[in-house]
């Protein structure tokens, strides 16, 4: 089942790290750490295989996907032994990048976008196209009549107005193009009442928001740890530190705030309340690609005693990000090839902001994606659910 995978924000770090890593899985150079589709829990012959995977995408930078890598390799996020065997393979992705379009209304510019995939689908001779949004994290969209409804959006994006912000009009873009969407940032993306709806009208599967890769993955871990002991947290402060492309563009507050906001719901919705305190994120140039955050967490035990937690975490985000980026695309296009719909829930385990669950516990998330998984294959018992 020859599937592409049309990354937006394909030269920068996360996508190229995944696209790095699926060459290297490909050409047996590597082992796929960090992707839990290779788990047997959620492995299914439903599923297409990595070297069944085509890429594309678009970009407004034009620095090619091999000197990415290269800049990569130096950064010591991807081994400088890969980039150096995947010259070749980097060279064929590279002919299938195509620069964002910029030019006229934004329904010119979705209409551009709608062709690039629809001949990227065509020329590759490709089951289906499933569109992964890794570009920078956007600042929450002023309101516009034309969000409410497929007709009134239309119309609005005819018009001289920016109305949708480029996560949406991408979304907006692979839904009329019938192409499954996942939005692995924070950015608004579907999240519209006119593009739900489109979505729906068009049959596609969507999922998002905002992947899951450091101290919100450990929050998923440890606060229903202590709502199930009964143990009151009274504070809980996080200060996250990074670099890159992302720590740059998260300088911008509104976009800072964008984040925030995905990283902190965990917390309320989990706990059922809301602890004092809350998350800060600075940016560090020197950081690059990695990134720290430092949790403290005060919390009160029987007859009140006060008691406290503090975790440090050191990663990197581009290759935590990485191996979900193609585990959220193998398991989008699968659904779509199973006849799903609309969003797809059983994929909240990859967010911090899933949609359409109230579910934030890891080990919960984790149920409902193993058993998501075994709906998807054809020879298994149970059945897909709507």
């Amino acid at each position: 089942m020859r599937t592409g995978v049309w990354l937006v924000g394909v030269r920068g770090s996360v996508a190229t790290t995944s696209i790095v890593g699926a060459l290297a899985l490909r050409a047996g150079l590597t082992r796929p750490t960090g992707c839990v589709t290779e788990l047997p829990e959620v492995n299914s012959p439903a599923l297409p295989s990595v070297a069944d995977l085509v890429f594309g995408g678009h970009d407004v930078v034009a620095t090619p996907i091999a000197k990415r890598a290269e800049a990569l390799a130096d950064a010591g996020v991807v081994p400088a032994r890969l980039v150096a065997a995947l010259t070749e393979e980097l060279a064929a992705v590279e002919r299938e990048l195509r620069p964002a379009p910029t030019a006229g209304t934004q329904a010119d510019r979705a209409a551009e976008i709608v062709r690039d995939l629809t001949t990227f689908r065509q020329r590759h001779g490709l089951s289906r196209v499933v569109v992964v949004n890794v570009a920078a994290t956007e600042p929450a969209p002023r309101p516009h009549p034309g969000h409410a409804d497929p007709d009134a959006l239309r119309t609005a994006l005819a018009g001289p107005d920016e109305v949708l912000p480029p996560s949406s009009l991408y979304a907006y873009a692979a839904v009329v193009a019938d192409c499954p969407y996942v939005d692995f940032t924070p950015s608004t993306g579907l999240r519209l009442p006119a593009l739900t709806a489109l979505a729906d009208s068009h049959a596609v599967p969507y999922a998002g928001h905002d992947g899951k890769t450091g101290e919100t993955l450990l929050k998923s871990v440890l606060a229903p740890m202590f709502a199930m002991r009964h143990l009151a947290v009274r504070s809980w402060s996080g200060l996250n530190l990074l670099g890159g492309g992302d720590g740059a563009t998260l300088a911008d507050p509104d976009a800072n705030a964008a984040k925030v906001r995905s990283k902190q719901r965990v917390l309320g919705e989990t706990l059922g309340y809301l602890p004092q305190g809350d998350t800060r994120i600075g940016y560090v140039e020197d950081l690059g690609d990695f990134k720290t955050a430092w949790d403290l967490i005060t919390f009160a035990g029987f007859l009140g005693t006060g008691m406290r937690l503090e975790f440090t975490w050191h990663g990197c985000d581009s290759a935590l990000a990485a191996p979900l980026v193609l585990d959220l695309a193998r398991l989008t296009a699968a659904a779509h090839a199973a006849g799903r719909t609309g969003p797809l829930t059983e994929l909240a385990f990859f967010f911090k902001d899933p949609l359409g669950t109230a579910t934030h516990s890891l080990a919960d998330q984790w149920t409902r994606l193993c058993g998501f998984a075994r709906s998807l294959d054809p020879g298994g018992t149970d059945a897909a659910s709507g």
